[in-house]
C-alpha cells in the first residue's frame, strides 16, 4: 500500500513552478513565500511598515487594511518571528477566515505547538476544503512527525484541487520526497 501512496506521489508532480492558487481578501495570491520588506528589515516587535507615513506602526493603533496585516503576518512567520505575527494576527478581523486560522497554524507549529497547529489547520480546512496552503504546511507538519502516508493524502488533495505546479504543492512534495520541511 505505501508503494502505491509514493508512486501516486511521485508520478505527477514534477512541475515544479511555483505559481499562486489560493486568494486572501481583495484577491491577493497568499500561496507563495512573501517577499521581505521594511517589515522585516526595519521594524521590531510587532511592528508593520505603513508605506504612507513611511514608518513602522503599531499595527492596534493603525488604519491598516487587512489585506496589509495579512502581508505582515506572512512576511513576520516567514522571518522567523512567529510571536509577532500572532501579534498582527491578534487582530485581523475575521478569525474564523481561512487565511487566518492557516496562519494560526504555521505560526504555532513554528513555535513548537504542532496539536494546536493542526487543529487550526483542521479547521482552516473546515472552511475552505480548498485551501492549498492550509494543506500544505498540514502536510509538512505532519513529515515532521514522522506521518508520511498522511502528507501524501494532503499532497493528493493538493493536486485534486488544482494545485499541482503551484508552491503549496511543490514545498510539500519536496518535504515528503526528502524529509526536510521548509523552515523560515
Amino acid at each position: 500500500m505505501r508503494i502505491i501512496l509514493l508512486l501516486l506521489m511521485i508520478l505527477p508532480g514534477f512541475a515544479f513552478a511555483a505559481g499562486g492558487n489560493g486568494t486572501g481578501t481583495g484577491g491577493t495570491t497568499w500561496t507563495n513565500p512573501p517577499a521581505s520588506t521594511n517589515t522585516t528589515k526595519t521594524c521590531k516587535g510587532v511592528k508593520v511598515w505603513d508605506a504612507k507615513t513611511k514608518a513602522c506602526v503599531n499595527p492596534k493603533k493603525s488604519q491598516l487594511d487587512q489585506d496589509t496585516l495579512m502581508g505582515a503576518v506572512r512576511e513576520l512567520a516567514y522571518a522567523g518571528r512567529p510571536g509577532d505575527a500572532q501579534g498582527v494576527l491578534r487582530l485581523m478581523k475575521d478569525q474564523n477566515d481561512d487565511l487566518v486560522l492557516t496562519y494560526w497554524g504555521f505560526t504555532s507549529r513554528k513555535m513548537g505547538k504542532g496539536d494546536l497547529a493542526r487543529a487550526y489547520y483542521i479547521h482552516a480546512l473546515t472552511r475552505n476544503p480548498d485551501n492549498i496552503l492550509a494543506r500544505s504546511y498540514m502536510g509538512q507538519g505532519l513529515v515532521a512527525q514522522g506521518r508520511i502516508d498522511e502528507a501524501i493524502i494532503q499532497l493528493q488533495e493538493i493536486r485534486a484541487r488544482g494545485g499541482t505546479g503551484t508552491w503549496a504543492e511543490v514545498s510539500l512534495h519536496k518535504a515528503i520526497s526528502t524529509g526536510q520541511t521548509y523552515n523560515y
